[in-house]
């Protein structure tokens, strides 16, 4: 027992001298870091970010495996956007009709048939115009040769002479390896096959029923979608949960995507009014023939960011040159074209834009180039509206609240 009581006792000392030295120890540090430290300076504190490197890798995961399914079933999902903006566009006037006592069905049958009718009459006034420019095609390109022709008297500037010793060097440095390599191989030349129209006008066949196809998809598709009338909306509310709040939620996210679209779509018919209007004007006080009509293709082509403003350009200034057989006319026409677009479209629509959405002109752009690359001009024309939807999601949802403050001005 007096061995028990003194081994105790002896480990009851050691461990009261180990707590003592180390509180010595900590003591000697404090007093350190106190003299390395003015007294007029804080001691810094560590900040500690948690970063969950699985929720990164999980989240990038799932936004390329998005970028992939959208590039993959895009001829599902083009439709479906491109009905869906239609259908928005469109309700406020069949709503008006169903205020006239004219039923749902009705309406939305009668402003399609409408639409088509409108576009079928303008293919019709333009494909005259467009056979004509068919026709004289070849007689364009050989005035377009005689125009850029030099004349006889044009002296060799001294990059076409050295650009002529370059290839008299060249040649007599061919003629020599044949003569060394005469019996040891052949010079085999492929030349490439000469153009085929009947494959062209084949694949051309091909590519106008596909879009024929779909075309009646996204009438069908917007059709019944207008006549569902807000059947979506409720299912929609009726899914987000049992709590009054989420439905709250999901009524006011849904309320604000219907405005910002409706919005959007009224800016883009502002805009293309006044393209088609500016245009009209200035190509008739040009003297070019159908103004009127050029206005209108300059007005719809506009819809299409960056690349219907290049077609209306070079268009209008292969018409002109067609018709005033001068090159100099045919630049000032299509940069008439072009710099109207430029100025409303560069300047105008995005400040717009921003307002009527609150997106941020940069995410904007960023967004147009991305749905660009993915879907091509569908992607330029749903680029915005999809970035609409996006930031108004991402502001509810405490996750994804980040990405809105991004997108947004």
């Amino acid at each position: 027992m007096q061995i028990v009581s003194l081994a105790i006792v002896s480990i009851t000392f050691g461990e009261h001298i180990m707590r003592k030295s180390d509180a010595n120890n900590r003591t000697s540090h404090l007093g350190q870091a106190n003299q390395e430290h003015s007294p007029s300076e804080p001691t810094p504190l560590p900040l500690h970010v948690p970063i969950n490197t699985r929720s990164m890798s999980l989240g990038l995961l799932a936004a390329l495996a998005s970028i992939f399914v959208l590039s993959w079933a895009k001829a599902v999902f083009i439709p479906l956007m491109t009905s869906l903006m239609l259908s928005y566009a469109l309700s406020p006037a069949v709503n008006w009709l169903g205020h006239r006592r004219i039923p749902r069905w009705l309406g939305a049958a009668m402003i399609l048939l409408t639409i088509c009718s409108a576009i079928g009459i303008a293919s019709y006034l333009l494909s005259n115009q467009a056979t004509r420019l068919v026709v004289a095609l070849p007689a364009a390109v050989e005035k377009f040769k005689m125009e850029i022709k030099p004349s006889d008297a044009h002296h060799d500037t001294t990059l076409e002479t050295v650009q002529k010793a370059a290839n008299q060097l060249e040649k007599a440095a061919g003629s020599q390896t044949e003569v060394h390599n005469s019996h040891e191989a052949m010079r085999v030349i492929v030349e490439p096959s000469n153009f085929n129209i009947k494959n062209y006008l084949w694949s051309s066949t091909i590519g106008l029923l596909t879009l024929l196809g779909q075309t009646a998809a996204v009438l069908f598709l917007t059709y019944f979608l207008i006549i569902s009338g807000d059947s979506f909306r409720r299912k929609l509310i009726k899914l987000a949960g049992p709590n009054l709040s989420s439905k709250k939620i999901t009524l006011q996210a849904l309320h604000e995507i219907t405005e910002q679209i409706q919005r959007y779509l009224l800016v883009q018919i502002f805009t293309s009014a006044l393209v088609a209007v500016l245009t009209g004007l200035a190509l008739l006080a040009l003297g070019l023939q159908n103004a009127a009509v050029w206005g209108v293709v300059a007005g719809v082509l506009n819809l299409v960011p960056y690349v219907g403003s290049l077609i209306t350009a070079s268009t209008s200034g292969l018409v002109a040159f067609l018709q005033f057989g001068s090159l100099d006319m045919a630049l000032v026409i299509g940069g008439v074209s072009l710099t109207i677009h430029t100025l409303v479209g560069n300047l105008l629509t995005p400040w717009l834009t921003s307002r009527s959405s609150q997106l941020s002109p940069v995410a904007v752009f960023v967004g147009l180039l991305a749905w660009g690359w993915l879907w091509g001009i569908w992607g330029l024309l749903l680029g915005v509206p999809i970035l609409m939807i996006v930031k108004v999601v991402c502001d509810r949802l405490d996750g994804l609240k980040p990405i809105g403050e991004f997108l947004g001005t």
